[in-house]
């Protein structure tokens, strides 16, 4: 006579091994992320998040080679579920700051009033701005770099706007 186990205890013990599993796997692919982060990463924002934290930062700053104003960088979004990274582009004149940031699905074009008031809406665009833009400054919160904003010739009455155009296919 063999061992009979009725089948909602076998479910129900296979419910609590793939969890147990996956809270394993989970825990090692998020410091396995920690790990694979780039040396020059610069976190900028890191804050609480529904399930564990999230980390924003900015890496691999270049000029554009046709416009001396333009950076490309890439930008690390890290959580305890995803990490994504997006190339993006910033505009670094006084005439014209702006930041292009990507998704998968659209394209934000963003006029930006550095030395300007910081909200929560544009905090992160800022952060990004001027650690692009003026790495010496990178991490410092916006809201007090107004005075460095006009010692670099900015206005900080630039209105800010926003664009939102489809992504390209790639």
């Amino acid at each position: 006579m063999g061992l009979r186990l009725p089948m909602a205890l076998l479910g129900l013990g296979g419910l609590i091994w793939t969890n147990l599993v996956g809270a394993f796997d989970r825990q090692e692919v998020l410091e396995r992320m920690r790990r694979s982060r780039p040396a020059d990463l610069k976190v900028l924002i890191e804050r609480p998040a529904p399930v564990g934290t999230l980390s924003i930062g900015i890496y691999a700053v270049k000029p554009a080679s046709s416009n001396p104003d333009t950076r490309s960088y890439s930008l690390w979004e890290e959580s305890a579920s995803d990490l994504n990274v997006y190339v993006e582009s910033v505009n670094c004149s006084p005439e014209k700051p702006l930041r292009v940031k990507r998704t998968p699905s659209t394209v934000y074009v963003r006029t930006l009033n550095p030395g300007g008031p910081i909200t929560d809406v544009n905090r992160e665009d800022h952060l990004v701005w001027w650690a692009a833009c003026v790495p010496e400054v990178a991490g410092t919160d916006p809201a007090t770099l107004r005075q460095k904003a006009l010692d670099l010739g900015f206005s900080t009455l630039i209105p800010e706007q926003q664009e939102q155009l489809p992504a390209l296919a790639r």
